[in-house]
């Protein structure tokens, strides 16, 4: 399956889960009922008719309590953890890692999975250390690729080699890519509506005397409480649906550990990493178990079985470590290696498997890019096949190219002052100096001091960035980004507005910095709700997707008769519900109109999707002509669809 494919599985899944909901509320509202009607039953005195177990009145009120309950106490979760991985890290008791960490082993981390971020086309996600957990394990948590978190524990740090965590992060990137955290966030919200049932049953427990009385004779009631007994019945009744809970999250779970790992494989080409981290493992005396007792809700999410094993497999989160070993590694013995801490130096922040990459200069690294922008205009398809499929060959140059990024330029990117002052350098004009000018007197006189200070000091440096490394570094301060608070993100956003708008236009780069940053730092200022599914048809998203198109054939040339041409090519990739658009007039195909059609494409379902990005780009692609530029834009497009697209590089194959 493609990335489309399995987005489009998880979608499936994601429904499969509200079934199985919907059937566990059922089963649970009858049990409740019955243990409800059974301790009124032998509470019962002669009525003229005898005892009788069906109250309606009753069957009413707790058919509504019950569903109300689990379906709030669901939501409430999912609408809680909708918020992005942060929260999950968070309740594990994770730390954010900074951006700028000194200390070694944190740096090594943050490389590699800065490397894996910009080779897969996804934002720099923010990482979380487990510093109190000894155990080698880590996660990805989420909604999207765009509120992505890694998750780490101190073990995995402290006992595996390089290698190893790379293929530890390989094998969380594609949980990122496959659209498994989307499922597993709904599963923790699914349980939690129906662990409140055992929850107020346990204080219902506790509610009154451990004693309960009542008589023998069911024609006379002596007294006594009931509430500890009806709290114990519903007690066990919200257990046992927890348990068939867990049997629903460890069927989805199991199978979906396989193909990560297989994924991590094939990303890294090195198989010996990630079966050298579950080799340790296995060799570890803490294993992969967590300490913390949030580890229960989210031990599907994790690389390795966060629990005790379970006394049934069928409650298993994960498969038994040695069938995993063993398809990586068929040559694995069972025997697990005597796991020691390893010792970092500094060479290791560098990849040594990349080292000739890395050596690459950045006029290389240009060549590299133009030629991977230009062979995708000959095959506009291959440029889609790569959406969430990073290979070793992504790994490599975007190895190449942070190493060819001025250092003093990379470490500023990396603390929340000098990732603000890098996107303020970036976005000074170099072509018209009265633009440039205007938009120093602003920085001058608007912006923080010291900003404006680091952005003077880095400016010269910015200005030779090349087209196809100044996204990867814009991607980079995201992380740091994201630790200013709301009133800074505030003052950065009216900065950037400014910067962007100085020149009452809005070049290529600069409306790719509005929708990586901006839109992605919008959510935290104003508590909008990522984007939902909406559209599962083409002829619902057709007026966005003739905005988008012509947008990018008026881009590519001022001929009016080269954009039909380009137009057509894209639309036609459509297929025949996109027959008879036409092309959108020049006024009226702004980057404003492209901005909202966006909005609404990235509403529409996976499939949908993948069509409108191959019309993008074969329209970009009509002239046979791309450059850096124009590759950059599409992966920009494919960003803002929540379609992770990596460098374009020619690759095995092409």
């Amino acid at each position: 399956m493609d990335f489309f494919e399995h987005q489009e599985q998880a979608r499936r899944q994601t429904g499969l889960l509200i079934v199985y909901f919907v059937m566990a509320v059922i089963s649970i509202v009858i049990a409740v009922y019955l243990a409800v009607a059974g301790v009124l039953f032998y509470g019962q005195g002669h009525n003229g008719s005898g005892p009788t177990l069906w109250f309606p009145d009753v069957f009413a009120a707790v058919a509504g309590g019950t569903v109300l309950l689990i379906t709030v106490g669901s939501l409430y979760k999912i609408a809680e953890l909708s918020q992005g991985g942060e929260v999950v890290a968070r309740s594990l008791g994770g730390r954010p890692v900074p951006a700028n960490t000194r200390e070694l082993r944190e740096r090594v981390l943050l490389n590699v999975v800065e490397e894996m971020a910009i080779a897969s086309g996804t934002p720099v996600p923010p990482v979380f250390l487990l510093d109190n957990e000894r155990a080698i394990n880590a996660f990805a948590a989420g909604t999207t690729p765009q509120n992505a978190v890694i998750g780490v524990t101190r073990g995995t740090i402290e006992t595996l080699n390089r290698e190893e965590l790379q293929g530890v992060i390989a094998h969380e990137f594609s949980h990122i890519l496959n659209g498994d955290m989307r499922i597993n966030l709904r599963l923790i919200g699914i349980l939690n509506g129906i662990l409140l049932i055992a929850t107020i049953g346990y204080v219902l427990m506790r509610s009154g005397s451990s004693r309960v009385y009542f008589s023998s004779s069911s024609n006379e009631k002596k007294g006594g409480n009931p509430l500890p007994l009806l709290g114990l019945l519903l007690y066990v009744i919200g257990y046992i649906g927890v348990f068939f809970g867990h049997l629903i999250k460890s069927a989805v779970s199991r199978q979906r550990e396989y193909l990560a790992d297989a994924s991590a494989v094939q990303f890294t080409r090195l198989p010996d990493g990630i079966a050298g981290a579950l080799k340790k493992i296995g060799g570890l005396t803490d294993g992969s178990r967590l300490q913390t007792p949030q580890a229960e809700e989210a031990s599907h999410m994790f690389f390795g079985n966060g629990l005790a094993r379970p006394l049934f497999e069928l409650l298993a989160t994960h498969p038994p470590l040695a069938e995993r070993i063993r398809r990586i590694d068929p040559s694995f013995d069972g025997k697990f290696p005597q796991v020691t801490a390893i010792t970092y130096s500094a060479a290791d922040v560098i990849d040594p498997h990349a080292l000739a990459a890395r050596r690459q200069a950045s006029a290389a690294v240009h060549a590299e890019a133009t030629a991977g922008a230009q062979s995708f205009a000959f095959q506009p398809a291959a440029a889609v096949a790569q959406v969430g499929a990073p290979r070793l060959e992504h790994l490599d140059y975007a190895a190449a190219l942070v190493a060819s990024l001025p250092p003093d330029l990379l470490a500023g990117a990396r603390d929340p002052l000098g990732a603000v002052a890098t996107v303020y350098a970036l976005l000074l004009d170099d072509r018209q100096p009265e633009i440039r000018a205007k938009q120093l007197s602003y920085l001058a006189t608007q912006a923080d001091p010291r900003a404006n200070a680091e952005t003077l000091r880095i400016a010269p440096v910015a200005s030779q960035v090349k087209p196809e490394a100044k996204l990867p570094l814009v991607s980079l301060v995201l992380p740091a980004l994201k630790r200013l608070s709301p009133q800074q993100l505030a003052n950065f956003r009216a900065d950037v507005i400014f910067l962007t708008k100085a020149d009452d236009r809005l070049s290529l780069f600069e409306y790719a910095v509005h929708r990586l940053v901006l839109k992605r730092l919008l959510p935290r200022l104003e508590e909008s709700p990522p984007s939902k599914q909406r559209y599962d048809k083409l002829a619902q998203v057709l007026p966005a997707c003739r905005s988008l198109i012509s947008t990018l054939a008026w881009s590519g040339t001022r001929d009016d008769a080269q954009a039909a041409r380009a137009f057509e090519i894209g639309t036609t990739m459509l297929g025949a519900a996109a027959h008879g658009l036409t092309l959108a007039n020049r006024a009226d195909s702004g980057l404003t109109a492209f901005d909202r059609a966006l909005d609404v494409l990235a509403c529409a379902a996976p499939a949908l999707k993948k069509n409108v990005l191959e019309g993008c780009a074969a329209c970009i692609g009509a002239d046979v002509q791309v450059t850096v530029e124009e590759g950059e834009l599409l992966r920009v497009i494919a960003d803002a669809l929540a379609c992770p697209m990596p460098p374009l590089v020619k690759t095995h194959g092409d």
